[in-house]
């Protein structure tokens, strides 16, 4: 697959950009990519994340715009609905989490949500990355620094434990595991976005107990 990808871009360091970009792939399958490209440790390291934290931008500005111009297509105005609840509510979970383990600190409102965005980021499991990270930090109404500041460390300690396990892989075995290991990202990949629009389109949105008592 390293070979596949590279022969489309023609260029190894684009390559491994634009892979650590795209969403569900993002900076994991950008590490595995690079190194898999014959780069070193903090090369590697280096270009996936540079190439996934510049997400936040357009992720930042976009977001609710885009969904906004959707709504506006009666087809898929109900899809564009759910997207916006299950963003939402998941930006409320994340923010109670926190809420409930900061609940003795005397913290702002505004530290609770940028460390939400931070934590949510750093943990390096799927549909944690910086995409979704960021989209949670546009639905707690976070400014574009906070969030930034948010994404940037957080994506760096993700970035880190990856690259520590893509050198134990290659240690422990050969650098062509990485290749499994990426296909393997892929077609992981695939499974999580089918299983989100299932989950998007299920969505029903949750009713405060405030609206249960009306």
């Amino acid at each position: 697959m390293v070979d596949a990808i590279r022969e489309l871009f023609h260029n190894d360091l684009i390559s491994a950009l634009f892979l650590s970009f795209i969403p569900l792939i993002e900076l994991k399958g950008g590490i595995v990519f690079a190194r898999g490209l014959g780069y070193n440790f903090f090369e590697a390291f280096g270009l996936s994340y540079l190439g996934s934290t510049l997400a936040v931008i357009p992720v930042f500005f976009l977001l609710k715009p885009l969904l906004k111009l959707i709504k506006l297509i009666k087809p898929i105005k109900t899809f564009a609905d759910k997207i916006e609840g299950y963003i939402h509510e998941k930006a409320v979970d994340a923010l109670e989490s926190q809420k409930k383990s900061n609940r003795k600190k005397a913290v702002t409102e505004n530290y609770i949500k940028t460390l939400c965005v931070l934590v949510f980021v750093a943990i390096p499991l799927p549909m944690t990355g910086i995409w979704m990270g960021t989209a949670i930090a546009v639905f707690l109404n976070l400014n574009f620094w906070r969030t930034a500041l948010a994404g940037i460390i957080g994506n760096f300690i993700a970035g880190l434990i990856i690259s520590l396990l893509a050198q134990l892989c290659i240690t422990l075995w050969d650098i062509t595991v990485l290749d499994y290991i990426l296909y393997g990202m892929f077609a992981l990949a695939v499974v999580l976005l089918v299983f989100t629009i299932i989950k998007v389109v299920s969505h029903k949105r949750k009713v405060p107990n405030s609206e249960k008592g009306e």
